[in-house]
């Protein structure tokens, strides 16, 4: 069985190789910002969880039919999306740059917030768009008391500017992450956990989706 990941994140991809599957990654090609901004005129504000319900929707969505060399899609479609939920209720996606990334950790050391991770997996089985289920899930994550040098370095590094909530809990910014409750995965952009639920909703056994060498 393959599985397609409809992102060109690096960190989902990873998550899902330490899982045992190698999926085939197509990027989904999706204005993000775009999309948000068309559903909220016509909708209203979003939650955090129809947000990233939305955009892995939509993500998923973008990449049903064929691969880009053409060959068809025959498996499941996953697309994820993350955003980061501050205590004040506040939704932060990437902060992209660096003030802003800074500002945002001089808010959130010592704090908690939650990471909300969306999932969307469509049945693509045959080479035809079947069924489609989705789920979001959340985490809390607890920070640590970072000094005004330890948040210079880690935004000079620039991984905190391209990751929902300005952190990363399986690279450079680990050491910052005291405690996670949840699922860790959905830290990382993939709750492995509802992924694998959605997977058995379609009736397809979550073993068959492990096709890296042990």
């Amino acid at each position: 069985m393959h599985l397609y990941l409809a992102s060109t994140s690096p960190a989902r991809l990873q998550t899902l190789r330490q899982a045992g599957i190698e999926p085939i990654t197509i990027p989904p090609g999706v204005d993000e910002e775009a999309v948000v901004a068309a559903h909220e005129r016509e909708h209203g504000p979003l939650s955090i969880a129809d947000l990233v319900q939305l955009l892995a929707r939509t993500k998923a969505e973008a990449v049903v039919g064929m691969c880009p060399d053409g060959t068809p899609i025959d498996g499941l479609i996953i697309g994820s999306d993350s955003a980061f939920l501050t205590p004040e209720g506040d939704i932060q996606g990437k902060p992209h740059r660096p003030d802003v990334a800074t500002a945002r950790w001089r808010a959130q050391s010592g704090g908690t917030g939650q990471l909300w991770s969306g999932q969307w997996l469509i049945d693509h089985r045959g080479g035809t768009a079947r069924r489609a289920v989705g789920r979001p899930a959340a985490a809390t994550v607890h920070f640590a008391a970072l000094d005004g040098a330890e948040i210079e370095a880690y935004v000079a590094t620039g991984e905190p500017l391209l990751v929902a909530g300005a952190f990363t809990v399986d690279s450079l910014g680990g050491p910052f992450i005291t405690s996670v409750h949840g699922d860790p995965s959905t830290v990382i952009g993939l709750s492995l956990s509802t992924l694998r639920d959605l997977v058995r909703e379609l009736d397809v056994s979550w073993p068959s989706l492990w096709n890296r060498p042990r």
